[in-house]
Order: C-alpha cells, then structure tokens, then sequence
C-alpha cells in the first residue's frame, strides 16, 4: 500500500454552451447592481424635471409639443427645464398629458426597488410589492380627485390633474354632474378597506391599521404573481466550477505517535452542510415580508388608563415627629435595661405604618431573652402590634416594630407614577405596597408563580385584590393577560363586569364572566385544567418550555396557526373567598384548583386565592404547598397566622392594609396602598368604553355531571349547517372547529356544536388536545349515505 492518498476523481460535468439569450444576462449581479443604480439616478432624474417643469413647464411648450426631432432641431432654441430636452420632455409626459403633479408619487416605488437592487435588502424592511401597486393607485385617485375641481371650477391648466384626471372627470361628469365627487370617495374607501384592512369606523377615525397580515389557505391560492422587481430578475445561479484535483496527502509523524507506514487507513469525509428546516425558511420570507406578528394589532387603537384616573389624597408623608421618635427609643432602652440587658446602639427607620427600631444588645446576650420581651415592651409604650424580629435576616440586629401613632396614607396613584413601576420589565408586574424603609414593592406575579392570601373581615384584603388587579389593568394590553374572577359574595369584583370582553375570560355558555354560583366554579377550573393540558401540547409541538419561548417563537411567525398555534394570553384565576368553596364543594374543588398550582406555571396561568378565615380545612396541606408566596392582612388569633404564613406575627398587625409577605424564608413587613371602590370603578369605564373584542376569552368547554355530555347525540336536533359543515370537512379530511367558522363565517359556539353533533353521529373522532380531530369517513359517498340514514 502506498503512503500517499489520492482522492477518487469525480466525472467532470457536462458544460452547457453558453447561451446568448436575455435570461442568462440577468443572472449576472453585476447587471442587476447596474440596473439598481440606473433606477436611483433615474428617480433623482425624474424628481428634478418633475420640480423644474413646475416652474417652466410654460416657456418649454413650443419644444415639448413637437417630437423629439423636431425639438432637437431647432436651432437656437434650448429649454429652460433644469435637465434639458429630455427632461421637458419626459415630465410634460407625466404631469401635463398624463397625472399631473401626483406623477411625483412615482418616484419612491421606483427608488425603493433601486435600493433592493443595489443593496439586496427593502429600505426600512417595506414591502416593495405593496409599494408598487399603492403608489400607481394614489397617482390616479389624486390625479381624479384634482381633476374633478379643475373640471367644476373650469381651472385653465392641466397641471394640478393632467389629462387624465381631466377626460375622466369630464366623463363622469356627463353622467352625473357633481355626483361625481362621491364615485371618487368611494372608490377611495374601498381602496382603505380591502388594501389597508380597514374594518370599522374607528379605523377611519382614529388609525391608520398597520399591515394586516394576509393568511393564506393550503387549499385556495389568494394570489400569485410578482412579488417584487426581483421576479422579473431571476436569482443567480451557481457557477459551475472545475474541480481541482487536490495535492496527494502524506501524514506526518508526531512525536507522541510515531508514523506507522502502511498500516495507517484515511477516511474522507464530505462535510455536511446545515440543513435549515423549511417551516423556518418560511417564517423568514414571513418576517420580511409582513412583518412580527403583533397580538396588539386586533385592539391596536386601545388607550391604557392615565393616572389622572387615581385619586390624591392629603394624608401622604411621614407623620412621625421627632418627640414620638425620641420617647418610644427611650422606652424601649428602658424597659430592656430593666431586665439587666445591655445594648451596646439603637437607630431608628421610619416606615408609612410602623417605625422600625434595630438594637445591638451586648455581647454575651441570648437573643431569646429579648425576644421573650414583646409584651414588656407593647406594655411600656401603651402600643398594640408590637412585632420583635429576632434576628433581622441578613444583618446582626434584632427589630423591634413600633405602629406609629399617625399613619401615613399610601395612595394608588403615588405608587402607581413612581419610576419603580412605570419602568419595570417584569412580565406580570403587581404593587404590593411600600416597606418599613419607604420603598415601593412591586413583584412578579409570573415568578411567585401564585398567591395566596389571608385576612380578617375588614382588614384590607378585598382592597390588596383590588391594587393586584388594577395594576395588571395599567401595565398589560388585553391581547397579553386575561382574569377569571370568582366571587362566592357576589359583590367584591362585579366592578370588573364592563371590562368582559377586554381582560375577563368565562365558559362559552356562561351567561356572566364573574362567576358566583359553586357549580360554575368548579365547571371553570376544570375547565382551565383542559386549558392547561391544551397549552402544553402546543409546547410540546413547538419544541419550547414556557409561555414566553412559546409566544416569542409565534411572533417569529415560526408556528402555523393552521396546526392549531395561536398567541397565548396570560390567564390570572382570582378566588375571592375560597372558605366558602371548601365548604360547599370541598374535593371538587381542592383538587384543580391544587393540579394548576402545580403544573401551570410553565403555561402562563396564575392563581391568586383570598380567605377570611385561613383554617386547616380551608387552607389545606395540598393547597398550601403549592404555593410558596403567601400575604396575610391582620388575623384575629396566631394559629390562623402560623396556618397561612408558618410562623406567628399576622396577629399583631394594626389593620388598614398592614401586611406580611413571604416568598419562602423572607418575611416582608409592607402597606398595602389603598385604592377606592369609585377609582376602580373609573378605570373600568374608561377600559370598557373602548373598542373591544367580540366577546370574552373563551375557555375549553366542560361538561359537568349534570350537562349532556357531547355523545348525547340526538338526531331530531341537528343543526341546520350540519350537512353543509359535513361535506365541508369531509372534502378537506380535516375535523377542527376553526375551518368550520373560516368557511362558514359561523361563531366559535355554534361551531362547536356543530363539530359536537358531527362527533356523534360518527363522522368525526373524539377530542384529542390541540391536535384536529379525525375524520372517519373517508369519501362523499360514505358521506351521503351517513346524511340520508339520520333524516329517516
């Protein structure tokens, strides 16, 4: 065997002779670079001559009317258009025989495929196809609309219309007279509506809509044709290049492995190139050409409620004087001293509720000894809610929680415009209220992932409700987070009713979107647990983890919303008083509501669960493990604190939204602010007045013990689409209730029934997740036999 190595020479390709033919000249870069840069001196040409002939369009008539012969042979005449002959020539072309001074519109399509050409990029990523064909609409719409005042007001110069929009005035004219005017307003609004996608009045009055993204079906080919001025410049193809033979290869020797001769085999491998996935491919061309998708484009008029809404209140501001300071200090010094315990200092930090005092006792002293001070302490200083943290976490002090005799009044609005919360990234960013140093708390609801909440009646808890919701309502559009609000009072979160078919999600039957009745209750987080389940099999189609890869990928245009992907809302469930539940429903109950804090997370739903009463048998060990951040407003005795926070001190706090937040083992000391029934009531008008969606986010249906499951099938009540929705799946061999409604123009309700009824009578499978269902009849002929038997 020989030492050297030499590859297998690979077959030459035939060479092709070389063509002479227009098609392979424009495979040639350097002719499409050439052809970019002719169009963007070409529209530099044109716009000069265009502004010049404005001016001097009079004096160059007696050139321009002859030909170009003609003109070029006059002797002694020259043109007074900045560009010369051709210059005058080719905008009295434009502007007085043809459109008037809307010819300048015809510039920037022109330029931009100039641009593309030259750059192989679209300026500002605009879409040069839409340019085109807007740009050549505009120029006649302007030049029909300037040409009706010339006509009326008998204007004796083509120059504003051209003739045109002159002759096709004067037609019109002859067969409606003034009326004319309204045959343009028409056509420009139909224009608007079936170019730009206006849809509604508000479109007209409020926006101009950002390009509406064109769905085009598997099935039906929308349109084909030109794209952009590349398809009439085909890509280059790649040059046939001769293969070299390469060097022989002869391996060297290292020193840590000496060259071993013949007994040395070499493989050659060819390297593979990255293989890109066609659907990302697709996603590109997407992006470029229309853009992100944007989930704010359906309400992209809608005004997120100013802080004028908010009311101010006087009472803001420490209300501790400095004598109050100095006499609870010497108090506390006192009464410590008593008990033959040295503190070596003492400093004080003032909070809206309490005052914080931090004591350094000498050393050798048990921290137990101080602790067992608390009531010494309330008694000496004539206070109640005196709350001893021993040791502060992460510092060498022991705390000792003084209420201050004035309480200072945290406002919505003062937390609400501070830069905490304007600026905050977080994606479910909610106030909590401030701390003992004066600190706005703002958290992520999407982090804790869920809440649980406690307190005694009129303790602040419905108030705590009320500023979580309110700020999701100031920082979130509603494409982005929807609530399901329960309310076994029937009178906490009704306010929130105007806002339905912005931020509230219900059952498709439902009647209400806040839900009161029990029954309903448990109907809708069944519900939301086939919700979960729905979300994750998206995830796990999309190859993503969480909500935010997930919506982040849809974005991209990465995912086909024909496969059943769609943006994913947030979904916030709010239980406003769970003891009642627990009492009339128990296991019913505990049971979702303990699956979705446990697995929901990842999906983007969040619980937040309030009750007065936080006992055993309400706040249940497989509920409370699933939460690890927990609020607790005053309770009436410490067991109810060691239930809801696992450890004492709710108890001692004073009321009035006095709070303690733990997210694990930190425990927070915070005010909640305080926001009136008449503020929420305000921003809730202010959301509900505005344009909406068509109705409440729909969640999965659920069918309780006592509803008609979807195999009650009844053929006597058929609906009377039912054949029509029939042939109509059965010809596309796809059973999902979408392609009813797309095809139909049907509402997501009665479709759905329709695909109900077409489950039972065996046409369609059962419901398998986000997956379409499956048809079972396979031919039309199948089909009508099926129809035919269900009408006897």
């Amino acid at each position: 065997m020989s030492n050297t190595f030499r590859p297998k020479k690979k077959a030459e390709p035939k060479k092709e002779p070389q063509k002479r033919d227009g098609k392979l000249l424009t495979n040639d870069n350097r002719v499409k670079f050439l052809l970019g840069v002719f169009l963007i001196f070409f529209t530099f040409f044109l716009a000069i001559s265009f502004f010049s002939y404005l001016f001097t369009g009079d004096a160059d008539q007696d050139v321009v009317q002859n030909s170009l012969r003609a003109a070029s042979g006059k002797a002694g005449k020259s043109t007074d258009n900045i560009l010369g002959l051709i210059g005058a020539k080719i905008s009295h072309w434009f502007i007085f025989t043809w459109f008037g001074i809307s010819s300048f519109v015809i510039v920037i399509p022109l330029f931009l495929a100039g641009f593309r050409l030259v750059f192989n990029e679209d300026l500002f990523k605009l879409n040069l196809y839409r340019w085109v064909i807007g740009s050549l609409f505009y120029m006649f719409i302007i030049s029909l609309f300037l040409g009706y005042f010339v006509d009326v007001f008998g204007i004796n110069t083509t120059i504003l219309s051209g003739r045109v929009g002159l002759h096709a005035n004067e037609l019109m004219h002859t067969f409606m007279g003034y009326g004319s005017l309204f045959v343009i307003i028409l056509l420009l609004i139909s224009w608007m509506i079936f170019f730009h996608g206006f849809s509604t009045i508000d479109d007209f009055l409020v926006r101009m809509p950002k390009k509406k993204v064109r769905r085009v079906e598997k099935e039906e080919d929308i349109f084909t044709g030109i794209d952009s001025i590349e398809d009439l410049v085909e890509e280059e193809s790649d040059p046939i290049e001769e293969e070299v033979e390469p060097e022989p290869f002869v391996p060297t020797a290292t020193p840590s492995e000496p060259f071993k001769g013949p007994d040395i085999s070499f493989t050659v491998e060819t390297p593979v190139e990255p293989i890109i996935e066609e659907e990302e491919v697709e996603a590109e061309e997407l992006v470029s050409e229309y853009g992100e998708y944007d989930p704010k484009l359906d309400l992209s008029s809608y005004q997120y409620p100013p802080l004028t809404l908010l009311a101010e209140y006087s009472n803001t501001g420490s209300q501790v004087t400095p004598e109050e300071l100095e006499a609870n200090k010497n108090k506390i010094v006192e009464t410590i001293n008593n008990f033959s315990i040295g503190i070596s200092s003492i400093k004080a930090n003032i909070g809206p509720t309490v005052t914080l005092y931090e004591i350094v006792p000498d050393a050798g002293v048990r921290i137990s000894k101080i602790k067992n001070l608390e009531d010494d302490i309330a008694l000496s200083l004539s206070a109640l809610g005196i709350r001893i943290i021993a040791p502060m976490p992460g510092k060498g002090t022991i705390g000792i929680e003084v209420p201050n005799k004035k309480r200072e009044m945290v406002s919505m609005k003062s937390v609400m415009s501070s830069e905490k919360f304007q600026k905050s990234g977080f994606e479910l960013p909610v106030i909590l209220g401030k701390t003992i140093s004066n600190e706005i708390f703002v958290a992520d609801l999407a982090k804790m992932p869920h809440l649980l909440m406690a307190g005694a009646t009129g303790q602040g808890k419905s108030v705590g409700l009320n500023v979580i919701l309110t700020s999701l309502l100031y920082k979130k559009h509603p494409s982005e987070v929807k609530f399901v609000l329960v309310d076994p009072k029937k009178v906490e979160l009704t306010l929130f009713n105007k806002i339905e078919r912005h931020f509230l999600a219900m059952l498709p039957n439902a009647e209400e979107a806040i839900i009161t009745d029990t029954k309903k209750v448990i109907n809708t987080l069944n519900s939301l647990c086939i919700e979960m389940d729905q979300r994750y099999n998206l995830l796990k189609d999309a190859s993503v983890r969480n909500i935010k890869e997930y919506n982040a990928k849809f974005i991209k245009r990465k995912l086909n919303p024909e496969k059943g992907h769609k943006y994913l809302p947030y979904i916030v469930l709010v239980i406003d008083e769970l003891a009642d539940l627990m009492m009339t429903a128990g296991k019913e109950v505990e049971q979702p509501i303990a699956r979705l804090a446990q697995l929901a997370r990842a999906i983007g739903i969040h619980l937040i669960v309030a009750t007065q009463r936080p006992s055993v048998n309400v706040i249940t060990g497989l509920i409370k493990a699933n939460f690890p951040a927990r609020l607790s407003f005053k309770v009436t005795a410490k067991v109810d604190s060691r239930t809801i926070m696992d450890t004492g001190g709710a108890e001692q706090l004073v009321g009035n939204g006095d709070m303690l937040f733990s997210t694990g083992s930190e425990m927070i000391r915070l005010q909640c602010p305080f926001v009136d029934t008449p503020e929420v009531e305000s921003i809730c008008e202010f959301i509900g007045e505005q344009r909406a969606y068509t109705s409440a986010y729909l969640l999965p249906e659920y069918y309780g013990d006592d509803e008609p499951e979807p195999s009650d099938f009844d053929p006597t009540q058929l609906d009377a689409l039912f054949d029509e929705a029939a042939r109509l799946l059965v010809l596309h061999q796809q059973g999902s209730t979408s392609l009813i409604q797309r095809k139909m123009k049907l509402g997501y309700n009665r479709a759905g029934r329709i695909v109900d009824q077409l489950e039972g009578a065996g046409i369609l499978g059962p419901f398998e997740g986000s997956k379409a269902r499956e048809v079972l009849v396979k031919d039309m002929e199948h089909l009508e036999e099926i129809l035919r038997n269900l009408k006897r």
